[in-house]
């Protein structure tokens, strides 16, 4: 398909429109995620001095997330969901977390065990079911853009195949690889997708609900992770075995529903997961699976370009 684009004709594209067009594509793939995720949906209203209003998605309070107000105090428990039971939660994942550290300290997985909890984590992404709340779900003026058959994310592999694609991380890396291809190509932003995914990787509150100084680099990076895994993408030095440590079933359904098929998040499904934490701390979970999202884009839509020129 590339190649079509590039081919010498009257109206053929040159390699750094190609690589602007790729750039945006991602950009706007990834910033709906970011959108839908935080309830967050902009339409035209004439009667605004801006023409244009926010409105509430699905039961999304815009305000709650301005205010930073937890789930607690803005009412988002159900009678299913007790504060005992979300504290216990809470302190669960930060036992995991804790043990997780001490056990890398103690005794690193073989290579073989790395593959093997990799190629399980795959195939079980594969298996999570997004918007698992379709009840909830509204229909909007998005569907237009979204039901075609021919656009939309599709799983890496049918479901029953027995290989399941994989791109090796190391083998054509963002900081190796793709960062030199765009700034060759598309000049200086390669710079600036860089430091924004440097920023949103390593930003933290060093908090956890209500707990302080807490390290959260474990549980930004199996986030991180756990997105590029559902697209194929593996670290031979990341431990898969940790995002399932880390990251509940609720979560799991959350990260790919956002990430996938992002016009069917609910605010039941952003309520679900981590019911103790400040609405902060998961607006920083949605910037995180953006950029994770953008980075896997581009990580595939780079390697082909440099394919092409190869």
């Amino acid at each position: 398909s590339f190649q079509k684009l590039v081919k010498t004709g009257e109206n053929n594209w040159s390699l750094p429109e190609l690589v602007h067009a790729v750039v945006l594509l991602a950009h706007y793939h990834a910033l709906a995620s970011f959108v839908f995720g935080s309830g967050i949906n902009p339409e035209r209203d004439p009667d605004t001095s801006n023409g244009v209003r926010l409105i509430a998605v699905n039961n999304f309070c815009v305000c709650d997330l301005a205010n930073d107000n937890n789930i607690e105090n803005a009412s988002l428990t159900s009678s299913n969901f007790g504060i005992a039971d979300s504290l216990s939660e809470l302190e669960a994942l930060m036992e995991r977390m804790k043990r997780l550290q001490e056990d890398k300290e103690d005794e690193e997985a073989s290579q073989e065990e790395m593959d093997t909890r990799f190629e399980k984590e795959k195939k079980e992404s594969l298996l999570v079911i997004s918007g698992a709340f379709d009840d909830e779900i509204v229909s909007t003026d998005v569907s237009r853009y979204v039901e075609d058959p021919g656009f939309g994310y599709k799983d890496f592999a049918r479901r029953g195949e027995d290989h399941l694609p994989t791109f090796r991380a190391q083998d054509y890396t963002w900081e190796n690889h793709g960062f030199s291809l765009v700034n060759r190509l598309y000049s200086d932003i390669g710079h600036l997708l860089d430091e924004k995914f440097r920023m949103v990787y390593n930003l933290t509150y060093n908090t956890m609900a209500t707990h302080e100084d807490v390290d959260t680099t474990t549980l930004r990076r199996a986030l991180f992770n756990y997105v590029h895994c559902m697209y194929g993408i593996r670290y031979d030095d990341y431990d898969y075995g940790e995002v399932n440590q880390l990251l509940e079933r609720s979560l799991k359904v959350y990260i790919k529903t956002v990430t996938c098929y992002p016009e069917r998040t609910t605010k039941r499904m952003y309520d679900s997961y981590w019911r103790q934490f400040k609405h902060s701390e998961k607006v920083h979970v949605n910037l995180l699976l953006m950029e994770a999202r953008m980075q896997a884009e581009l990580l595939y839509a780079l390697r082909a370009i440099t394919r092409h020129l190869t």
